[in-house]
């Protein structure tokens, strides 16, 4: 018999850390336009440092308010995952402080998203490791469950499934599917090629702006 709401599934399909690592460097706006703008966790997912994040996604869904879930994954997640917190946005309870991070970082795993809040901020900030969350509250978590891990949570708004390729930067978050990943990196890449470009134009003050007229002109505005 199952216990739904306090399951804890170990094997997941990591993608190889070859097609992970061909995401580094890629601006987190360039993958979202060459994805339709869609798939992004939403701005209430902020970072608390500046390290970048990169990795595939090791899901936990708790309790609001409650970290027992994310103490196992804690120590079941491999070097490289990324603990992914679906804590339904509550902030009523920090979910991890400076202690877990730490332990993360020490295990060298890829980063911490935390939808709902996280304490002990001033040391987050110079932690090694990419936190994510919504927000901060000193008061600590319970350690009762329920929860589940490894299977598809809601994290800021964005559906994440275990082993979905995460890229995070100061702009966010973006949730890639590893079966789409081969050509949005093809995408991605001469997206960022034609930026370059277009930077080149501005510094020569030639950049092409006359499609704003013609989208005004389409749309029968008034100018006067």
């Amino acid at each position: 018999m199952t216990n739904i709401g306090m399951r804890i599934y170990t094997k997941i399909n990591r993608p190889s850390p070859d097609l992970i690592s061909q995401f580094e460097g890629l601006p987190v706006p360039v993958i979202a336009d060459n994805m339709n703008r869609m798939f992004c966790m939403d701005a209430r997912i902020r970072p608390f440092n500046d390290k970048k994040l990169l990795g595939s996604a090791f899901t936990i869904r708790t309790r609001p308010g409650d970290n027992l879930l994310v103490h196992k994954a804690l120590d079941l997640a491999e070097p490289g995952d990324i603990l992914v917190v679906d804590a339904q946005g509550d902030l009523t309870n920090a979910i991890i402080g400076e202690l877990m991070a730490l332990y993360a970082q020490k295990r060298n795993l890829g980063g911490l998203i935390i939808d709902g809040a996280v304490r002990d901020v001033d040391a987050l900030r110079h932690l090694d490791i990419p936190i994510y969350a919504a927000g901060v509250n000193p008061r600590g978590p319970y350690k009762d469950g329920p929860g589940e891990i490894n299977v598809p949570i809601n994290c800021g708004g964005a559906v994440v499934n275990p082993g979905d390729i995460l890229v995070g930067d100061q702009d966010g978050i973006v949730v890639i599917n590893p079966a789409d990943a081969e050509q949005l990196l093809i995408h991605s890449r001469n997206k960022l090629a034609s930026e370059e470009e277009t930077k080149k134009e501005i510094a020569n003050l030639d950049w092409d702006r006359t499609w704003v007229d013609k989208a005004l002109i389409s749309k029968n505005t008034v100018i006067q």
